[in-house]
């Protein structure tokens, strides 16, 4: 699973190798728990203690916070390791990496509620995530109004509804969310905390990524101050909030990265030690055998390549961030598709075996497809480069 540094072409100095050996460090730990995770449907809270405890929550929080200020580029080395452990822990902690990542960039928090919130994960470790889906409203990536809503009380908001897909909800103790305001069309985005009117519903028992915690939230009534509202009409324009292109969502596609990486080192290695006694030496020696793992290799190394030579352009023009949106839709487009033809040929070299629940490949053949359902989703990532291409 761990790739030497000098051998990995996307790793390009010193800092950049420490943040891949801290990831692989963890990772290693997360994939001999991976398979009783998966089976159970349970929360990996012993993978958070480790995350907590080796300073990796707070990578990418500012410097002047006390965290590493990790770039775009360091993020996603350190997620597609974490992945090649465990896919459910990575994309779960990916998202409060990215948010946190975004919001550096964003400036959609007020200055003091970004503040204190990381000087929280800094001392002890905490975690967020933003809760959007709905089951009426379908993926928030498609513009649906939110259900749930927030009504104007003495000091703030009341908040009910109900939220799926609520990845990290085990364990998040602050989180935020989208609600419609009562009496108009307007949407509003509020900073919540666990406590009076919260419930969790352990709805999530799905075919792959069965260890992120996205069970369904629901809110009754749960008050929200006036200073922990993020966005209502003209908050955003105080803050001069900007678009970042949507960047830290380059999570997803690093994450479905690392797990093919470790399905095709399964396979390789498995091709390389499985001699069968109708052979003289083991079937990697076969040209067949080659030729599948010759195409794993020309899939992964461009994903690869692709993903990081785009964010790698993200760190360094701030101001062309929006205009790669089309490419970094691009980078997940390839990725994930890519990851279901590694997975699937490295299923192949392994033959019937790789179909057992006591190998890794049957898991990450089925968690890899819930790439396909995160955003962006494949039909609006064509749509966004057609248009580019029309408009061009």
């Amino acid at each position: 699973m761990i790739q030497p540094y000098s051998s990995d072409h996307c790793i390009r100095n010193e800092r950049e190798a420490g943040i891949a050996l801290l990831a692989d460090q963890l990772a290693i730990k997360f994939a001999e728990r991976a398979s009783k995770h998966d089976r159970d449907g349970s929360f990996p809270f012993d993978n958070f203690v480790d995350l907590r405890d080796s300073r990796y929550l707070k990578l990418t929080v500012p410097k002047k916070y006390g965290g590493e200020e990790l770039s775009l580029y360091e993020m996603l080395l350190a997620q597609e390791r974490i992945a090649r452990g465990d896919g459910s822990t990575a994309l779960a902690v990916g998202w409060h990496m990215a948010l946190i990542l975004s919001l550096r960039y964003t400036n959609r928090w007020s200055e003091d509620l970004f503040s204190r919130f990381s000087a929280e994960v800094v001392k002890d470790g905490a975690i967020i995530n933003h809760f959007a889906s709905e089951l009426a409203t379908g993926s928030p990536t498609r513009g649906g109004k939110p259900q749930t809503t927030a009504a104007k009380v003495v000091g703030g908001w009341s908040i009910s509804g109900r939220k799926t897909y609520s990845t990290l909800s085990p364990i998040v103790e602050h989180f935020t969310i989208s609600a419609g305001i009562e009496g108009n069309d307007e949407v509003g985005e509020f900073f919540v905390r666990k406590g009076p009117g919260f419930s969790l519903v352990e709805t999530w028992d799905t075919l792959g990524m069965r260890a992120t915690g996205s069970h369904d939230v629901i809110l009754d009534n749960v008050f929200v101050p006036d200073e922990e509202v993020i966005s209502l009409s003209g908050l955003e324009k105080q803050r001069q909030v900007t678009d970042d292109g949507s960047g830290s969502l380059m999570h997803i596609p690093a994450c479905y990265i690392g797990i093919a990486y470790a399905a095709r080192s399964f396979a390789i290695d498995f091709a390389k030690n499985y001699k069968p006694n109708s052979l003289p030496g083991p079937i990697a020696d076969l040209p067949r055998i080659q030729q599948q793992i010759g195409e794993m290799e020309a899939d992964l190394i461009t994903a690869r390549t692709l993903l990081y030579s785009i964010a790698d352009r993200w760190d360094r023009d701030p101001d062309g961030r929006v205009a790669l949106k089309p490419d970094l839709g691009l980078a997940k487009y390839i990725a994930t598709n890519h990851a279901l033809r590694i997975v699937d040929k490295a299923m192949r070299i392994v033959g019937a075996t790789s179909l057992s629940r006591n190998l890794p490949l049957e898991r990450m053949y089925r968690d890899v497809r819930a790439g396909l359902h995160n955003p962006p989703m494949d039909d609006v990532v064509l749509q966004n480069l057609a248009k580019r291409a029309i408009q061009e």
